[in-house]
C-alpha cells in the first residue's frame, strides 16, 4: 500500500513545495516509487519539476470536479526515474467553489487515490497555503502529515489552528491520520532566533521534530527556476545533503 503524506502549513513561504519536490526526488533516488500530487493552484511543484501548465490539457482541477478525467489520465513522468507528477493548473483556484455543493466532497481525492494504491510507495501531496476544502481533501486522503516550519518567529503563528484542524479531521473524517512530524526549514545556525524557534517548536511537537533541518540555501532557491530538484541541480550542496538525510530519516525512523 502507498504511504500518503500531506505536506501542510497554512502559512505561505515556509518551504512546503521545496520540501515536497526535493523529498520526493530523494525518496525516488533511494529506490522508492513516488508520486507528487500538486494541489496548489500556483502550480509551483509542477513548474519546479519543469512542467509548463500552459501545455497541459488537464490537471488536478479536472480530476477533482465531476467529469471524465481521472487521476491516471493526468500523471506525468519526470526527469527522475521513479518520480511521477499529478500537475496543477491555475484552474484549481476555482475548485473550492465547484466542490462545495457536492456530496461527500471531503472524500473526492481519497477516492481517486484508491485507484492507484500499490503503484507507488509514497504519494506526497503539496497543499495550498490555507486550511480550506482542498487541504481538507488532502488530510482526509493522507496517512501522515508533514509540517514544514520556517525558522522565524512568525512562522509559529497559526500552528495551533493547524493542529486543531488535524484533530478535527482525525475525529470526523480520517481516524488513521498521523502527524509524522515537523521539519525546520530555512535554518541559519548563525542566527540565535533559529535556535529559539526550534525550542518553541518542541512545545507543539514533543518528540516529533525531525533531526534533519533544512538550511537556508541559495542553491535550493535557484533550482526551481531551472525546472529541477536540488538532486539534479546540486546534490552536493548543503540543501541537497539535507533533503537526502530527511528522506533517509523518514524511511528508517518511521519504517515507511
Amino acid at each position: 500500500m502507498s504511504q500518503v503524506i500531506a505536506i501542510v502549513n497554512q502559512k505561505g513561504g515556509v518551504g512546503k513545495t521545496t520540501t515536497t519536490i526535493n523529498l520526493a526526488a530523494y525518496l525516488a533516488y533511494l529506490g522508492k516509487r513516488v508520486l507528487i500530487v500538486d494541489l496548489d493552484s500556483q502550480g509551483n511543484a509542477s513548474s519546479g519539476l519543469g512542467v509548463n501548465y500552459k501545455e497541459l490539457d488537464a490537471g488536478m482541477y479536472e480530476v477533482l470536479i465531476p467529469g471524465p478525467v481521472n487521476l491516471k489520465n493526468i500523471i506525468l513522468a519526470t526527469n527522475l526515474e521513479g518520480l511521477h507528477l499529478a500537475p496543477a493548473t491555475p484552474n484549481l483556484a476555482g475548485a473550492t467553489v465547484d466542490l462545495v455543493s457536492l456530496d461527500e466532497r471531503e472524500f473526492i481525492l481519497l477516492n481517486h487515490l484508491k485507484e492507484i494504491y500499490g503503484f507507488y510507495d509514497f504519494i506526497l501531496i503539496d497543499c495550498p497555503p490555507s486550511l480550506g476544502l482542498i487541504t481538507i481533501n488532502a488530510l482526509t486522503a493522507a496517512d501522515h502529515v508533514l509540517i514544514p516550519v520556517q525558522s522565524e518567529y512568525y512562522a509559529l503563528e497559526g500552528l495551533g489552528q493547524l493542529l486543531s484542524t488535524v484533530n478535527l479531521i482525525q475525529e470526523n473524517l480520517n481516524e488513521k491520520l498521523n502527524i509524522l512530524g515537523a521539519v525546520l526549514t530555512m535554518y541559519d545556525k548563525r542566527n540565535r532566533l533559529s535556535e529559539e524557534v526550534f525550542n518553541e517548536l518542541y512545545k507543539y511537537f514533543p518528540n516529533r521534530i525531525f533531526r534533519t533541518v533544512i538550511p537556508r540555501s541559495v542553491r535550493l532557491a535557484e533550482a526551481p527556476s531551472h525546472g529541477k530538484t536540488i538532486l539534479e541541480y546540486d546534490k552536493n550542496s548543503p540543501g541537497g545533503r539535507a533533503y537526502e538525510r530527511l528522506a533517509r530519516e523518514i524511511i528508517d525512523s518511521y519504517n515507511l
